[in-house]
């Protein structure tokens, strides 16, 4: 994992985005939230899994279609499997040691936000 520090590369309303290997953050401070950081790290074996390539299909996907479904950009954002992986585990910096391959698989199907 690489951190990339530029405020300009990350959209308006948020702190970092993750592209396999690069981890780019808005802010220096970031670098030493551990929280953040294991968000971060959910995204990378996500990315990984599905060959990084695919990963970002279907984010984008199913982005297109909670937005269609919600008609809220942050709705939309939060309810995408990925995310709810990763959010439901950040503070647990354990996690990855214990996750099972494809473990946001069943975010697709649990109780949306």
């Amino acid at each position: 994992m690489f951190f990339v520090v530029n405020k300009y590369l990350i959209p308006k309303g948020f702190r970092g985005l993750t592209v396999f290997p690069f981890v780019f953050l808005k802010f220096r401070v970031d670098k030493d939230n551990v929280v953040f950081v294991n968000h971060e790290r959910i995204h990378l074996r996500q990315q990984t899994e599905l060959l990084i390539l695919p990963f970002f299909v279907w984010y984008f996907l199913e982005y297109l279609f909670n937005l269609l479904k919600y008609n809220n950009k942050n709705h939309a954002y939060r309810n995408i499997s990925f995310e709810r992986e990763a959010y439901n585990n950040e503070a647990d910096l354990e996690y990855l040691k214990k996750r099972k391959l494809f473990g946001f698989w069943k975010y697709l199907f649990l109780n949306k936000v």
